[in-house]
């Protein structure tokens, strides 16, 4: 006979619970819904930062861009998309070996970063006469060029594509 009211007990402190964050609380559930979008290139400033440049040919360089969200909270998942533009080509940029994308929630005015590594290229012959960069996000939008200012990129062994890559999306500031 106790096992009813037990029950019942349960079944209205579980519903208790879960009524507690619909208002839009801090937990997860009202968050999800909050930041579901997926932050799109119009919606966000996209930044090349200060560059680690790679001094001479066989050299690695690091290039930061910064995402900053200037509207409603979005969402960042999987990987940014990077074209190089060169000689009337274009090349998007694979992503860094071993590489884990995460999904990053972020609201209005929060920050989040990634690299595009490259190894410089000894000459225009044998390096890709880079010109621009062209950014696109997961989210969609238009996507966003930059003037790639790092001299040549050498080509990976055997082949004719840029030795670059992209990072995954990470979480800047606190």
């Amino acid at each position: 006979m106790r096992a009813i009211p037990l029950t019942l007990t349960a079944l209205a402190a579980a519903l208790a619970l879960t009524a507690c964050d619909n208002g839009g609380g801090s937990g997860a559930a009202g968050s999800e819904s909050k930041a579901g979008a997926a932050c799109a290139a119009g919606a966000v400033s996209l930044q090349v930062g200060s560059a680690s440049v790679a001094p001479a040919a066989g050299d690695s360089g690091q290039v930061p861009v910064s995402i900053t969200n200037q509207s409603a909270p979005c969402v960042l998942d999987h990987f940014p998309g990077v074209t190089l533009h060169q000689d009337g080509r274009t090349e998007k940029l694979p992503v860094q070996e071993g590489a884990t994308a995460q999904k990053l929630k972020l609201a209005k005015g929060d920050s989040a970063n990634f690299t595009i590594s490259y190894v410089r290229g000894a000459d225009a012959a044998k390096g890709a006469k880079a010109a621009t960069i062209e950014i696109t996000l997961p989210g969609g939008g238009e996507p966003q060029s930059f003037p790639w200012k790092y001299g040549p990129v050498a080509a990976k062994a055997g082949k004719t594509a840029p030795d670059a890559s992209v990072s995954a999306f990470q979480q800047a500031g606190d």
